[in-house]
């Protein structure tokens, strides 16, 4: 089951292209932000993700269940990646809240975007 979003959208309307693709690393690494706010007295943390994913994949990445490990939280971002270089890439927001009985004891997020089929990642951590 997805994790629900806030928004995930894609936010280009031309495919975003690196001037030198062979110098980045595929798939290229989530963009994180993330901050503790309050919810009506509830503890939250407001994650604000920047995804890049071949400009050919035209699927919304789905979120996973963000899963606590110790003072980290970690988050799966998937989308099905071809194996080669994507000549472009389509650039997309993801924004989602997260709480928990223990979300104040979070100090690291780490985000994945995952392909599904083979398996392969790239992370970011990210401290609140």
């Amino acid at each position: 089951m997805d994790y629900p979003t806030l928004q995930n959208t894609q936010i280009n309307s031309v495919p975003f292209v690196f001037i030198d693709n062979k110098t980045v690393s595929y798939p290229v690494a989530p963009l994180v932000s993330a901050k503790f706010y309050e919810v009506n007295g509830v503890k939250t943390l407001k994650i604000r993700v920047t995804l890049y994913i071949d400009s050919n994949v035209t699927t919304n990445p789905r979120v996973e269940t963000p899963t606590e490990n110790g003072n980290q939280l970690e988050l799966y971002f998937d989308y099905d990646y071809t194996e080669e270089i994507p000549t472009s890439c389509n650039v997309w927001y993801v924004e989602l809240d997260y709480t928990s009985a223990t979300v104040a004891n979070i100090e690291t997020v780490v985000s994945y975007l995952k392909d599904l089929d083979p398996e392969t990642s790239r992370a970011t951590k990210t401290t609140p």
